[in-house]
């Protein structure tokens, strides 16, 4: 296992993901993004201390969306995100796991997590680029992205790639924080937002910068605890990539 697991490659005959016309709207983008090296410079600095201080507060939501993976059908499930795998013992036997990241150092901490816990339902661990993964169509029934979205330069291309490389009657699910508009938080997000480079995360990421209209109109979208902090978004996949292609 410790041959797949430590591995940069990917599958072989990968087929590149489409592009994505997007409309430059106020919410598609953020107004600060994060490019890779960003991501990977904070991420750096949070490795060693990441379960410590951010695995207390985001435990409901990972939890949550853990859970909602295990109850849909389908075995083949990309984590987007994956950090040092603190999710990974709490999928159920019947999950065979894939975990991506664009961090060397958390994958490093994950790798040893699954060594250590003996996790036989994880098959690769991976090096890779959400936006732009190198999987096939229709590679995975589930993907799963936590505490991601507020992350990547391009969420409406996020949300496409998982369109990609999810099966038509999959699911993708994003847990994440998402943007209040009003309120003490609110203010708060919006001051945060200076140190998004430093944070590695958008505090100010609005819903709309992920879902298009069609898409939010149709999804399931639940309050996480603590205090909703988090949202559990579950979409049915509806891309079909044969008809795209035609």
């Amino acid at each position: 296992m410790s041959e797949v697991l430590d591995r940069k490659s990917t599958p072989s005959a990968p087929e590149a993901a489409p592009p994505v016309a997007e409309e430059e709207t106020a919410h598609q983008r953020p107004k600060v993004a994060l490019d890779a090296d960003a991501v990977r410079a904070a991420y750096r600095r949070w490795a060693a201390v990441y379960d410590t201080v951010f695995g207390g507060i985001s435990a409901f939501g990972r939890k949550r969306a853990v859970s909602a993976v295990n109850r849909l059908p389908g075995s083949r499930v990309l984590e987007v995100g994956v950090g040092t795998g603190l999710a990974l013992p709490h999928y159920t036997h019947n999950k065979r796991i894939t975990g991506i990241d664009l961090s060397s150092d958390m994958l490093s901490r994950a790798r040893q997590r699954v060594r250590r816990d003996g996790l036989s339902g994880v098959d690769a661990l991976l090096e890779m680029d959400a936006e732009e993964t190198r999987f096939a169509d229709n590679s995975f029934d589930i993907a799963v992205a936590m505490f991601v979205a507020s992350v990547v330069p391009n969420p409406r291309r996020l949300l496409a790639e998982l369109k990609r490389v999810v099966s038509p009657g999959g699911h993708i699910l994003f847990v994440n924080h998402f943007q209040t508009p009003d309120g003490i938080r609110g203010a708060i997000e919006r001051g945060m937002a200076r140190a998004s480079h430093s944070l590695g995360w958008h505090p100010d990421f609005a819903m709309e910068a992920l879902l298009p209209p069609e898409d939010l109109s149709r999804a399931i979208i639940q309050p996480v605890p603590p205090a909703g902090l988090f949202t559990l978004v579950t979409l049915e996949n509806t891309e079909d990539k044969a008809e795209k292609a035609a």
